[in-house]
């Protein structure tokens, strides 16, 4: 818990660092391949107006799923990020 909290002052660091706010984030998740985990996900950033996008491994065990959203802040980005690890079981987030 405690290297999930140091990633995410990092990433919120960085995010700063390197974007004026708002600005379009794009988000990618790991999941095994299950429609169930998929909605999930697409879920989370409904009524966002963002673009998702999917693709299976090659062998079909696995879903990346792309998000591709405005976000007002860090602050809202690393939420989504916890949304999602906190909803979604067997997810990696990248």
């Amino acid at each position: 818990m405690k290297d999930q909290e140091e990633f995410y002052k990092k990433l919120k660091l960085q995010l700063a660092d390197t974007s004026l706010w708002p600005t379009a984030y794009l988000y990618k998740f790991i999941v095994p391949t299950d429609t169930a985990k998929i909605a999930q996900i697409e879920t989370i950033f409904d009524n966002l107006g963002s673009v998702i996008s999917t693709k299976q491994s090659k062998n079909g065990k696995y879903t990346s799923v792309s998000i591709n959203v405005r976000m007002k802040n860090p602050d809202h980005v690393i939420l989504k990020y916890k949304e999602v690890a906190d909803k979604v079981e067997g997810v990696i987030s990248l």
